[in-house]
């Protein structure tokens, strides 16, 4: 399982950028850029930081978990075709 994010959705209530946010997380802007960007995963660091940052929403309501697609199942609605986004079996 891979752990998500919705506080890129839900940051704009309460921050006029993404440079508030990292200060209410109390992380790095370029931590919080990585994350956006897929470039780094989400970590403990992020996770205390979001809740620090959203102090009334849950964990449930910040972040969620997707299937880990194994390596080497083509993906439908790439190369393979299909419904995006869901492995072809």
């Amino acid at each position: 399982m891979i752990l998500k994010t919705r506080v890129f959705n839900l940051y704009t209530r309460n921050y006029r950028n993404l440079t508030e946010l990292a200060g209410a997380m109390e992380i790095s802007v370029s931590q919080v850029y990585r994350v956006l960007e897929g470039k780094r995963n989400i970590n403990r660091k992020f996770i205390i930081g979001a809740i620090k940052a959203f102090p009334g929403c849950k964990f449930d309501d910040l972040f969620y978990f997707v299937p880990e697609v194994p390596v080497g199942t083509k993906i439908q609605g790439s190369a393979g075709g299909g419904e995006a986004g869901k492995p072809v079996n």
